[in-house]
């Protein structure tokens, strides 16, 4: 008979994306905020034990997500150490660390004679260089800032090709093909920049596709209109609760096409509208 899990049991992809469907019911229902799941999401596909999974979702109620995560033995506490030595060989540890740490400093970088000698710091010095300012797009949300997200793909991968993307007001993410392994999928943040990805396991949902084949204007446009379209009062939607989500189409006629949506949420509700890439609009939920 196979033993109970720990906190320090491995994971596997399956229980990182049962993990990521909890956080997604989580969202869905008012726990989470988008901004929290995305985090969540972030360090679920780079988790390495059941524990790093469990404290995930540890907060949450989880009753009705539709699926759990396994139950976790208790890690047996260490004994105390005797008249307290615990706390001294702790203390003593981390003396040596710092001073460990100074030594490989002062060797790399000190100009003195002792490592403790400040006297000299080699970083004042003036170097000449100057400052760089980098103007990458922002508020992508917007005509110029989506068409330069499009373009920043282009010259970090020298295409538009992926799986799907979502796109907040500052910052998106990105599934594209892991070249290492075609059973997986590299996710990327975009904040003025592409972030080094993380890996997941790909589902038989995942579709390469052209991600920037859509009328950008369009959809802009769609989705700026997206609060009102749903019965909203666009002043109590904020910023960070609009998203648009980019897909292949999921109708077999038409297959290499996206399928776009503007998602919006306030206190007072939410909704969506799904569009196709040339602004075709294909349905509008709303949810109290």
């Amino acid at each position: 008979m196979a033993n109970r899990q720990t906190a320090g049991t491995r994971a596997k992809d399956s229980d990182r994306n049962d993990t990521c469907r909890i956080l997604d019911s989580a969202l869905a229902d008012g726990q989470l905020s988008m901004e929290e799941h995305r985090t969540r999401v972030a360090l679920a596909t780079q988790s390495e034990t059941l524990g790093d999974l469990q404290s995930l979702i540890s907060d949450l109620q989880t009753a009705n997500a539709p699926v759990q995560l396994p139950d976790l033995k208790r890690r047996p506490k260490l004994p105390a150490v005797a008249g307290g030595a615990g706390w001294g060989l702790r203390l003593a540890v981390a003396g040596v660390l710092v001073a460990f740490g100074v030594g490989i400093g002062w060797g790399l970088y000190g100009n003195t004679t002792s490592p403790l000698s400040f006297t000299s710091d080699p970083g004042a010095k003036s170097d000449g260089i100057p400052g760089k300012v980098l103007t990458p797009p922002k508020q992508l949300q917007s005509l110029g800032g989506l068409n330069g997200l499009l373009e920043q793909m282009r010259q970090r991968f020298g295409d538009t090709m992926g799986y799907d993307m979502v796109i907040y007001p500052e910052y998106a993410v990105l599934y594209r093909p892991d070249p290492s392994d075609e059973r997986r999928k590299l996710s990327y943040t975009y904040r003025g920049g592409f972030d080094d990805p993380s890996t997941q396991a790909k589902s038989e949902d995942d579709v390469l596709v052209d991600l920037a084949a859509f009328d950008v204007e369009t959809a802009v446009g769609i989705l700026r209109g997206a609060a009102e379209t749903v019965g909203l009062n666009p002043a109590d939607v904020k910023k960070e609760n609009t998203y648009l989500t980019i897909d292949p189409t999921r109708d077999s006629t038409t297959p290499g096409e996206l399928t776009l949506r503007a998602n919006v949420s306030s206190d007072f509700g939410s909704g969506s509208v799904t569009f196709a890439g040339d602004g075709t609009v294909k349905r509008i939920d709303t949810v109290d």
